[in-house]
């Protein structure tokens, strides 16, 4: 989770150094464009905003508010938030939701007072920026290439994801969206799989669909993205699952880089009406790292933002989000001493009742960070019955390695890591079994689970080894989520150079297997990676060392879906195993090209 807005110290360069993991910013090992280790530092936290330039419509001591009012019925609201010293900056009638500005003291207890708003809560402890009413797109960096190939990386390996990707690598219809800081979707490892048309800003509530408006205002959300999606394609990274598309948007504002509230309902809602499947949200919705219903402002913003969510499900679309990073019991709450982070931090008592959004919120499924290993990862929050699944977010010297802007990779560690991961395997769910609903995938999610038992020596681990507070119902399971009960026990050959398919053509890809005697097996499995728009044009084949060609399929020639991305069985027990195999992709009509970007055998 991304930190609060409060000086951090560079760590000294040193192969040894470990970044410390702060409540919500996660620690990075920075690399070089080519993949160089570089020196290990922590992310300073971004520096005082200067003097805002003043914004047609802006005004010194606006503040933001959610007026809230009965679904599809805001038209009352709106009246009345403009007969009353403010002006409406957004408005989600479907859930009865306004976003309105006022300079005026009085607004949120006047507004409080009008028949028909249910809730008028304040959204932050300071002036919004004079940016919100003529927002800069963000930078767009320069890209550098990569001489780093892919290998096999801690994460993906503890979670199953490398042998996942043998069986499927997710399909091209699950749609993820990336709710953070901005993706980079001209990096070389999210490119080939990042929807722009499906990407915005929503930083200051409103949503802003400019061409980079998603950009990266920092590291943080280019970084999840990788570790969700990063293509398949012999370069630098792959994600959980490298086969799904990615969608950015933007949540945090410049410079501050926090989460509002209004931010969060616009992702939620956006989320719902472009059909992303799944969301990660590794943030918790500033200035308060707890809010309490107790309070009017709070209480405003649980609401807003839990009828946002509830939107975004009701329209098929699961959210995952970390469970922090302040290494806090999240069913026994006492005090919180870093809200609120947009002003000046006070410590207060709370209870239970106050809540860490949208990570409680329910339907969100939350999940906590372990380390390499079966262990907890030192930082991450835990507690019995709110933790629902674990995942790999890295501790000490050991982080996930995943993208950066400007074609860059780094480690961070931090519950901000270990969400991508979950939601990943979501994504993986949900091309495995296309007609799941987000209760489906959440409960797919637990009972796939593997089981983590509770450490002997830590007694705040309460629970059981199928459920406990500190990994919830386990750690998720990518090959369990593609349908692989069990890993691949044969020898396993692949090859990532891209080969074009062009029209009316053959195109042929090779792998040299050595080391396995005798003939292939009757179970032998081709993994099949082609990307092509209307793959009614094809005709899929394995061709064996003797010449034997296996058919894998012919596609109906009416058949308009892109890209073939699956594991066919194949009978090749008639063949000897070691030679060389080609994939042979035939395509039989004009108006269509495309590339075999991988495969592989599994004997």
């Amino acid at each position: 989770m991304l930190a609060a807005p409060a000086t951090l110290v560079a760590a000294a360069p040193a192969a040894s150094a470990a970044p410390a993991v702060s409540a919500k910013f996660a620690a990075e090992s920075a690399t070089g464009p080519a993949g160089a280790p570089g020196t290990t530092t922590v992310l300073a936290a971004p520096a005082a905003a200067t003097a805002p330039q003043i914004a047609a419509g802006w005004a010194a001591g606006t503040r933001a508010y959610l007026v809230i009012s009965a679904p599809a019925d805001t038209a009352a609201a709106r009246t009345a938030v403009t007969a009353n010293g403010g002006t409406v900056f957004a408005s989600y009638d479907a859930i009865g939701v306004v976003v309105a500005h006022s300079t005026s003291g009085t607004f949120a207890a006047t507004l409080r007072g009008v028949a028909g708003i249910q809730q008028v809560g304040a959204t932050r402890t300071s002036d919004v920026p004079a940016d919100a009413y003529s927002p800069a797109l963000p930078a767009n960096p320069g890209q550098s290439a990569t001489t780093l190939t892919e290998s096999n990386r801690w994460d993906m390996t503890q979670i199953k994801a490398d042998q996942a990707w043998a069986v499927s690598t997710g399909s091209s219809a699950v749609k993820v969206g990336v709710l953070d800081t901005g993706v980079d979707d001209q990096h070389q490892d999210l490119a080939p799989n990042f929807d722009a048309a499906d990407s915005a800003s929503c930083a200051y509530g409103k949503a802003d669909t400019r061409t980079g408006a998603w950009r990266d205002v920092d590291t943080h959300g280019t970084h999840v993205a990788g570790t969700i999606a990063a293509a398949k394609n012999g370069k630098g990274v792959i994600g959980v699952a490298p086969g799904v598309k990615i969608a950015s948007v933007r949540i945090a504002e410049p410079t501050s880089t926090l989460f509002f509230a209004e931010n969060t309902v616009c992702g939620f809602v956006w989320a719902g009406d472009h059909g992303f499947k799944v969301t990660n949200n590794s943030y918790y919705t500033d200035p308060w790292q707890f809010n309490c219903p107790d309070n009017v402002d709070q209480a405003a913003i649980i609401e807003g933002v839990r009828r946002a969510q509830e939107y975004a499900e009701g329209k098929g679309s699961l959210q995952v989000a970390a469970a922090g990073n302040s290494n806090y019991d999240l069913a026994n709450k006492t005090t919180d001493s870093e809200s609120p982070n947009d002003s000046t931090k006070v410590t207060r008592t709370i209870t239970n009742a106050c809540i860490d959004i949208p990570t409680e919120l329910p339907g969100v499924v939350t999940v906590a960070a372990m380390a390499s290993g079966t262990g907890k990862a030192s930082y991450s929050n835990f507690g019995r019955g709110v933790i629902d699944v674990a995942a790999p977010g890295g501790d000490g010297a050991t982080g996930v390695y995943s993208t950066l802007p400007g074609g860059k990779y780094g480690s961070k560690s931090g519950t901000s890591m270990a969400s991508p991961h979950v939601a990943g395997v979501a994504a993986l769910i949900a091309g495995a079994n296309p007609t799941f609903t987000p209760a489906d995938i959440r409960s797919r999610l637990a009972t796939q689970a593997n089981d983590v038992a509770c450490p002997a020596s830590d007694s705040r681990c309460t629970g059981t080894t199928p459920n406990n507070a500190f990994f919830g119902e386990g750690q998720v399971d990518a090959l369990k989520a593609v349908g692989g009960g069990t890993p691949p026990t044969g020898k396993y050959f692949e090859n990532l150079t891209d080969v074009a398919v062009a029209d009316n053509a053959t195109a042929e890809s090779p792998i040299a297997v050595t080391g396995v005697a005798g003939n292939a097996p009757a179970t032998l499995k081709v993994g099949v990676d082609v990307k092509h728009t209307y793959r009614g044009d094809l005709v899929v084949s394995l061709v064996a060392p003797d010449g034997t060609v296996y058919l894998l399929e012919d596609f109906a020639n009416n058949d308009s879906a892109d890209n073939v991305v699956k594991t066919y069985t194949v009978n090749a027990s008639a063949s000897l195993a070691a030679g060389t195999w080609k994939l042979r992709v035939k395509d039989g009509a004009s108006g269509d090209v495309g590339t075999i970007d991988a495969w592989n055998l599994t004997f």
